[in-house]
């Protein structure tokens, strides 16, 4: 098995949803005493999180690089960031390794292409909902995505950073999310794209009205691809 390196700590919860979907994988397939060679380096979130002017992108982009060099030394074959928002800066730590960066958003329209979705919606923090970085990845693939509403992003973007982040899910988040997936497929979503780790505490991704396309489940199967060689 190839050894891969992680980018956590964005927050840790996701960490933990990364170490676990990819060592269940790993398992899956190599068998029940097998486990996954991963080396991650967790950073600090809090010195990260809500980032707005192009200067806090800038310092993130350089924290993200130094750590993906340091992985890259440590031996890792392949990289994953685990955080949706992050993938902003993902030109900038690419260009820094020698190694590939396995692109969330990449993993994710291959998917949807694969299964023929053509209309989509996508949810998760302000960032990944209306900036072009992850959008594009999907349209590239002729997938429509339906335009953010302001008002589901103001409520994704609070439910993530002010409860998720913190290890809450409450009922009235779970409510509110059921509201939005239900109001997505009334605009003619045919899949909803979970662009935010977190979200899965409040999302039964198996049984909703829509299909449920998780993007971090979706990502750690691209990362064991890689670790079996099969990537």
């Amino acid at each position: 098995m190839r050894k891969l390196g992680l980018i956590g700590g964005m927050s840790w919860l996701s960490t933990r949803t990364y170490y676990e979907h990819i060592n269940k994988l790993v398992q899956a397939r190599a068998g029940q005493r097998a486990s996954a060679p991963l080396l991650i380096e967790s950073l600090d979130f809090s010195d990260l999180a809500r980032l707005s002017t192009a200067e806090e992108w800038a310092h993130a982009a350089e924290v993200l690089a130094d750590i993906a060099k340091r992985l890259e030394a440590a031996g890792a074959t392949a990289l994953i960031i685990g955080a949706n928002s992050m993938h902003k800066v993902y030109d900038k730590v690419a260009a820094a390794v020698s190694i590939p960066i396995i692109h969330i958003a990449e993993c994710v329209a291959a998917r949807l292409e694969t299964n023929g979705v053509k209309k989509a919606a996508l949810i998760g923090t302000r960032n990944v909902m209306i900036e072009s970085f992850y959008r594009q990845k999907l349209i590239q693939r002729d997938i429509e995505l339906l335009p953010p509403e302001m008002q589901f992003v103001e409520t994704l973007d609070r439910i993530i950073y002010d409860e998720l982040l913190l290890g809450k899910a409450s009922r009235q988040a779970e409510r509110e999310l059921k509201t939005i997936l239900t109001n997505l497929q009334q605009d003619g979503a045919q899949a909803v794209v979970l662009g935010c780790t977190e979200l899965e505490m409040i999302v039964d991704v198996d049984a909703n009205v829509l299909p449920i396309y998780d993007c971090t489940r979706i990502h750690a199967e691209a990362a064991v691809d890689w670790i079996m060689g099969e990537h």
